[in-house]
């Protein structure tokens, strides 16, 4: 089995996951890529350490892996997709965030995830991206033009609210007047698009969802749309410029830019563990059920 193993920053809280991991994969003698820059912080940071000089690192991911380990949160995850890419390398994380719905795996219980995972017992759950597109063409989406969670437009430099003019497949739909605009995967549908106002959609639904931003229409809300969907974005306001994010990935495109999403041509996979599910995360993240009066 080969392993590459990924994470972005290390807290304190982290330290007992990190070594967990380390000393269970050092112990089982499987061969363990860990990505440079996280080897450095771990060196830096870790004490009463192994020796972990049989693990190699790695830049560049390549499909020989059968595995990726994110240590972090949600976060760490999104980053981790940007190493894996179209690899169909499967991402299981564990999480040394906040609420994780991505990174479900807690630090009691890595020792026993492990296990399962060596022994087959997981399932794979396969979640689609959207891509990007934009005439004219921006520098900053010709390699990184997916995202998991959402594409979000926003304003930027002012106060004042943009307007979004928003198709679906060609056709107008409307004009968003509002501080931006969400197009959300059923992934993503528990993030940022969920604190707008928008529904959460199980993750093997087939769609999209459109959530604006404090629309100044009220009766403006939530859309959710079939992923063939081709949705296209042409933003105007009192500034030049406004923004877009990719996962967090962001960057300023000018006023007149036009923006073309759509479904990615590949999908990521996502380790599943056969005790958790997707409905079993909800209610665990969000509470649902829970009352003080129980």
């Amino acid at each position: 089995m080969k392993i590459a193993i990924f994470g972005q920053f290390y807290h304190k809280n982290a330290e007992e996951a990190v070594k967990t991991l380390l000393d269970y994969l050092f112990d089982k003698n499987i061969e363990v890529y860990i990505e440079e820059d996280f080897l450095e912080i771990i060196n830096h940071q870790l004490t009463n350490q192994n020796d972990y000089d049989t693990f190699k690192t790695f830049q560049v991911l390549d499909s020989s892996f059968d595995l990726i380990i994110s240590i972090g949160g949600d976060g760490t995850i999104l980053r981790t997709i940007t190493l894996v890419k179209d690899l169909d390398v499967p991402i299981v994380g564990i999480n040394t965030g906040r609420l994780g719905f991505l990174a479900t795996i807690q630090n009691e219980n890595i020792i026993e995830a492990l296990d399962d995972i060596r022994a087959g017992k997981y399932k794979i759950s396969e979640r689609s991206l959207l891509s990007i597109e934009t005439s004219p063409e921006h520098k900053d989406f010709n390699t990184l033009n997916f995202a998991l969670n959402e594409i979000a437009i926003s304003r930027k430099n002012t106060t004042s609210m943009i307007t979004v003019e928003t198709k679906l497949n060609d056709e107008y739909l409307t004009s968003y007047w509002s501080d931006g605009l969400i197009v959300s995967t059923p992934t993503g549908s528990t993030g940022y698009s969920l604190s707008c106002g928008g529904p959460v959609i199980t993750p093997d639904t087939n769609s999209f969802v459109i959530t604006p931003i404090a629309p100044h229409n009220l009766s403006a809300r939530p859309l959710i749309i079939t992923d063939s969907t081709v949705i296209q974005l042409k933003v105007s306001g009192r500034e030049d410029n406004f923004l877009i994010s990719l996962d967090s990935r962001i960057a300023t495109l000018s006023n007149n830019t036009i923006v073309t999403i759509k479904k990615a041509p590949f999908k990521i996979k996502m380790i599943e563990l056969l005790k958790e599910s997707f409905l079993d995360t909800l209610r665990k993240k969000l509470l649902w059920g829970e009352d003080r009066r129980n």
